[in-house]
């Protein structure tokens, strides 16, 4: 006799995630028979058969797909039940749908209990069964997970996280948590979150000094009379040959008013307004005794890790404060940034692309159901171009190049918004021409010129260019940003001059080239833009849970 078929628990509750009845390869349809309790939301409901039984669409989040639940009136009350948002628990029978019911499920629930019912008001709920915008859904970011594009977007994003952790653990990288607040700015931007406690602070001195008014000079002087006379009588009894106790009294009395006028003296100071210091803020009276900000790369920091530990990697929230409302830009917004010991720039290339064909694999191989319905309600090309990635070496051309080959295509009447010339960043158009245009397929650009990269970055033989390169992938262009970093300290100390960058806040940095330094590279991935490129979404507010923009910044 065949060994039964059970379905799966989930271990830490008493219900069966839907992912594990319906994500099977028949469909659940060889679980039938069998008796499960389910948790989820009502995506649809109707009640049928003049008000006899009601049919609900359940989803808990496990999967895109609903279970179709089949609730008889003699079980519960049903107008509860049916109403779009509604929670329910619910208990019953898997069993195979009849046929020609239109239901594509291979399986379905017939409800014996309901456990539990978490109700809506159906006046006030934002989320109908009708599709809202996705610009609508960034209203309620405390509801939008509920839906399908972004409950589908969640899991995929999960899935892209889980594959970024599980790659690098297998090529033998150390996680490294950098940190959030820091005093160095990697890209030389300037446009950073500023992290202080001053304006607080001031705020709550400016209330206290209209509530208790600072000491006036005259309080000042009051003061200061107290203490020569308490200063008189100790000398007086002194003279006198008092007694030792009387003596110590005055005295406590005398240490009591000096520290009294202390008091006096160092509030008769306080003034409204920010601490200066010769015209400027003063920032040694912050909380870190310094300027902080929200860091923009976790690079600088990691690299101190990569060169004493070889093979590391962060993977965490940045920040940047550019007033920009592009579909591209965020305030707040992940980067995956490993760095290679004893590494050259081909190295790093090699490193790079393996990572991304590594994501693209796993998620068709792990949320290819997800995948669909991004295909389906999306961009039906996000599929194949999952597929593309995963099995196609990508092309590799020089920055030189790739100028020239956009400049032959100016000549043959492309147009391009933005001017092609020898020295430009690279916009957008141009990425994306490269790679869906031209070459058809992922491309790596390296040796760019050395005025549109940063300090750290490796000057090649030539003077002109840097050991720099970019993934470029169709939909969205840049991908990643890596190079291969100065190791040499007299020439990381002139391109730091070069660029009228201070020398003393990288003075560390500068240490790693000082003591036993090595050649190393590493490159940043924008997490955002990986999701972007996986889903084909257009907005980048739409692929990350709370976004964060100008102007917003929800819950």
């Amino acid at each position: 006799m065949a060994d039964e078929v059970t379905v799966q628990k989930a271990r830490f509750s008493d219900r069966v995630r839907i992912r594990s009845i319906l994500g099977r390869p028949d469909g659940g349809a060889g679980l039938a028979g069998q008796k499960v309790r389910i948790s989820g939301w009502v995506k649809t409901g109707r009640e049928q058969g003049k008000g006899a039984f009601a049919f609900l669409e359940v989803n808990d989040g496990s999967c895109p797909a609903n279970l179709q639940v089949m609730v008889d009136a003699s079980v519960s009350d049903l107008s509860k039940l049916v109403a779009t948002g509604t929670c329910v628990t619910v208990d019953g029978c898997l069993k195979i749908p009849p046929e020609g019911k239109g239901t594509k499920q291979k399986v379905e629930l017939s409800v014996v209990e309901v456990i539990d019912v978490g109700t809506v008001d159906t006046a006030t709920y934002p989320i109908p069964k009708t599709k809202l915008t996705l610009e609508r859904l960034r209203e309620f970011p405390h509801l939008r997970s509920r839906t399908n594009s972004i409950s589908a977007i969640a899991r995929i994003r999960h899935a892209l996280a889980i594959a970024t952790h599980t790659f690098f653990d297998e090529e033998g990288f150390l996680y490294i948590q950098t940190p959030i607040i820091t005093t160095s700015d990697c890209e030389g931007a300037g446009e950073m979150f500023q992290v202080t406690t001053l304006i607080s602070h001031t705020e709550k001195l400016e209330r206290d000094l209209i509530e208790n008014p600072p000491p006036t000079e005259a309080d000042v002087e009051a003061a200061r009379l107290i203490v020569k006379a308490r200063g008189e009588a100790v000398a007086h009894l002194k003279s006198a040959k008092a007694s030792k106790e009387t003596i110590t009294a005055s005295v406590a009395e005398l240490n009591e008013a000096k520290a009294s006028l202390s008091r006096t003296e160092e509030r008769s100071k306080l003034k409204p307004g920010l601490p200066k210091l010769d015209g400027k803020i003063d920032y040694t009276q912050d909380f870190f005794g310094r300027q902080a900000f929200l860091t923009v790369s976790g690079q600088l920091q990691v690299e101190t890790y990569a060169c004493g530990l070889s093979d590391v990697y962060t993977f965490g929230p940045t920040f940047r404060a550019e007033n920009s409302h592009t579909s591209r830009h965020l305030a707040e917004f992940w980067m995956v940034e490993p760095e290679l010991a004893f590494a050259d720039l081909e190295d790093d290339m090699n490193c790079a692309e393996a990572y991304v064909r590594y994501m693209c694999k796993w998620l068709l191989e792990k949320r290819y159901d997800d995948m669909e319905l991004m295909a389906k309600n999306f961009d039906k090309g996000c599929i194949d171009r999952l597929k593309l990635v995963a099995s196609t070496p990508f092309g590799r051309l020089t920055y030189t190049k790739a100028i020239e080959l956009l400049e032959e295509a100016v000549g043959k009447g492309k147009e391009f918004v933005n001017p092609v010339e020898w020295g430009i960043d690279l916009a957008s158009e141009h990425e994306r021409y490269l790679t869906e245009v031209v070459f058809q397929k992922p491309l790596i650009v390296y040796n760019y010129p050395k005025g549109i990269k940063a300090f750290y970055m490796r000057l090649n033989d030539d003077g002109k260019t840097v050991a720099a390169m970019d993934v470029l992938v169709p939909k969205v262009g840049e991908l990643i940003g890596g190079s291969q970093r100065e190791e040499r300290i007299d020439v990381i100390m002139e391109r730091i001059e070069e660029m009228g960058l201070p020398v003393e806040p990288y003075e560390w940095y500068l240490d790693l080239r000082r003591y036993g330094t090595a050649k190393h590279s590493g490159f940043g991935l924008g997490f955002e833009r990986m999701v972007l490129f996986a889903t084909g979404m257009d907005n980048i507010r739409d692929v990350i849970p709370f976004p964060r923009y100008p102007g917003r910044a929800d819950l």
